[in-house]
């Protein structure tokens, strides 16, 4: 859920309880040179310790010549447990790529 953080703004908070290696959903997605953040990619926080991380894929379509799309999508992982009302955090790395 999002609510205030007190880290910074608003947050994204655990509604129950998480276990680790969990993928969460989307945060970003590459299409071309644009980069498209998704809600979940808005609102995690930074932090030097996180209980999250980010992976990458790129997705594409070669056995349909007639549908064409090549993007890259970035989904949100945890790495440790994580109890219900707990933040989610993140290090900030993306802009680094």
């Amino acid at each position: 859920i999002i609510q205030s953080s007190g880290i910074n703004g608003q947050g994204l908070f655990a509604k129950q309880n998480i276990p680790a290696q969990e993928n969460l959903g989307i945060t970003h997605i590459k299409l071309g040179e644009k980069i498209i953040r998704t809600p979940l990619g808005g609102f995690i926080n930074h932090l030097d310790n996180p209980n999250c991380t980010k992976s990458h894929t790129f997705v594409t379509n070669h056995d349909n010549p007639k549908i064409k799309y090549d993007y890259k999508q970035w989904n949100l992982f945890t790495i440790k447990d994580i109890k219900a009302g707990e933040e989610l955090t993140l290090e900030y790395s993306f802009y680094k790529i």
